[in-house]
């Protein structure tokens, strides 16, 4: 947007009326007119391209005006100098009040191109200004103009730029060098790349390694595992045997009437024992009733309570 101001505000230039004021009655390029436009352009608002201007029959004409020579050397500065370079080139016309903020607004698009050296005593130094104060409304004023978005950290007494506009023109033979920093950062940038490709390699590769060890671990695990099931299970199963084994070996000594072992709860054990009780309480009263004996009568009561 405010490129378009800036081409915007040079559309006098081009305007047939002002393009004949140019000429002297007979048809030559007037160098005072071509001055006054030079004084002109750098001091309206909004004008903050020259190309266009520096690049025109008239303009160039003053190059060879030895008299006025010194505005086409200060219309350059405007277009892609600084105001450093103003204060060391002697014999210039001096600056207006327009002039003198539009060249300094200007001088800190180029400045703002290095974030490392934007301090306050930088710009104060490079800009002419006396204090902080006066650097932070020229900011202010660059921030409003859309030249810059900045913000101003007075604690740390430095400017914080993160755009600029394009509004700066190119100075003669400076494509070469630019096109050299084009592809030096194009360089860095396949660099960078390549180092970032081979970290995110290795980064798989060690990620991939990593998988085939807890899969192997957790293989051996699982593996572990079922060996240890199997052989539980076998160790049961043969104390089992051997217990069923010594209950038939126990139930074979010891007959149908065999002596109960103790503590058991067998009902068939117990039917046997009453069975065997009743045959002999029968065989001791035939004793008794045939003998007819007191005392055989007793014992046969002794018997019974035990």
């Amino acid at each position: 947007m405010a490129q378009v101001k800036a081409l915007n505000a040079l559309e006098f230039i081009n305007c047939p009326t002002y393009s004949l004021s140019w000429l002297s009655p007979s048809r030559q390029p007037r160098p005072r007119a071509a001055a006054d436009l030079v004084t002109r352009a750098t001091s309206t608002p909004s004008t903050y391209v020259f190309a266009e201007l520096l690049q025109s029959p008239q303009i160039q004409a003053l190059s060879q005006a030895p008299e006025y020579a010194q505005y086409y050397t200060l219309l350059e500065i405007f277009s892609y100098g600084t105001y450093s370079d103003y204060r060391a080139t002697q014999n210039l016309p001096s600056l207006n009040e327009q002039q003198t903020l539009k060249l300094r607004q200007l001088s800190l698009l180029t400045l703002a191109k290095n974030p490392h050296n934007l301090s306050y005593a930088s710009l104060q130094s490079a800009l002419g200004l006396s204090d902080a104060r006066a650097l932070e409304d020229l900011v202010i004023s660059a921030i409003y103009a859309d030249l810059i978005t900045a913000q101003l950290d007075p604690h740390n007494q430095v400017v914080h730029v993160s755009s600029v506009s394009p509004l700066r023109d190119l100075a003669p033979n400076s494509i070469p060098a630019m096109l050299a920093s084009l592809q030096d950062w194009s360089s860095r940038c396949t660099t960078t790349l390549a180092d970032l490709e081979a970290q995110i390699a290795a980064i798989k590769d060690t990620a991939a390694q990593k998988h085939s060890e807890k899969k192997a671990w957790t293989s051996k695990t699982e593996e572990l595992i079922e060996d240890e099931k199997s052989s539980d299970k076998g160790a049961h199963g043969r104390q089992q045997t051997n217990m069923i084994s010594r209950a038939v070996a126990g139930m074979r000594s010891g007959g149908r009437y065999g002596k109960r072992d103790r503590g058991g709860n067998s009902i068939e054990d117990e039917a046997d024992d009453d069975e065997a009780m009743d045959l002999d309480d029968n065989q001791e009263f035939n004793e008794g009733f045939e003998g007819g004996s007191a005392g055989a009568g007793k014992k046969r009561v002794n018997r019974r309570k035990m």
